[in-house]
């Protein structure tokens, strides 16, 4: 495979994932309501804390649905081969879903963890903060689309890919959050 092949298959692959990559940063601007914990404690710390809401979960979630059946639509009329898009119309759908919950289950799992160790919201915990949600999707998407996940991020020089996004995550974390403090929608810049 020659480098401009290498460079289409990260590219593609960082494309195919923008449906993981934006719930998170809608969660923030849906949040609000009612609680996930509904302000319940385990073992004395709170489950999952303040910052995590049913409104801002699948707010969060359906933005990164909506978002990738654009990317379809764009996908379909730019690249009928489908060397770009996720499959048939309702792989498609079902691959984009485990995306988007998929980033948002992995987030909600990181603030599970950090409360565990004691963590309060907002607090920097590197590493987890930048690759929950990374972690979530491709699980969640695994679990029920292993061949594509396979085929997208791991066989072969697709690998590419997933290290391309690995790498990049933790850049597009930190000025995306920056982004959220400077509109006011986050407390902290990180």
């Amino acid at each position: 495979m020659d480098p401009i092949e290498i460079l289409t298959v990260m590219i593609a692959g960082l494309w195919l994932f923008l449906p993981a990559m934006l719930p998170n940063s809608a969660a923030v601007v849906f949040g609000g309501g009612t609680k996930m914990d509904f302000g319940r404690s385990w073992r004395g710390k709170r489950i999952f804390g303040d910052g995590k809401s049913w409104r801002g979960f699948f707010g969060g979630a359906f933005s990164g649905i909506a978002f990738g059946l654009i990317l379809i639509g764009i996908s379909c009329l730019w690249d009928p081969s489908g060397t770009w898009g996720y499959g048939e119309f309702w792989g498609n759908v079902g691959i984009i879903a485990c995306l988007a919950f998929g980033a948002v289950l992995g987030d909600l799992c990181g603030a599970f963890i950090k409360r565990r160790l004691g963590m309060e919201r907002g607090q920097k915990a590197p590493i987890l903060d930048q690759y929950d949600f990374v972690i979530g999707a491709f699980l969640l998407t695994a679990l029920f689309n292993y061949d594509w996940v396979y085929s997208t991020y791991i066989e072969g020089w697709h690998i590419a890919a997933l290290i391309f996004i690995i790498a990049l995550m933790f850049a597009i974390h930190r000025v995306v959050n920056i982004i959220g403090y400077k509109m006011g929608l986050k407390k902290e810049p990180w």
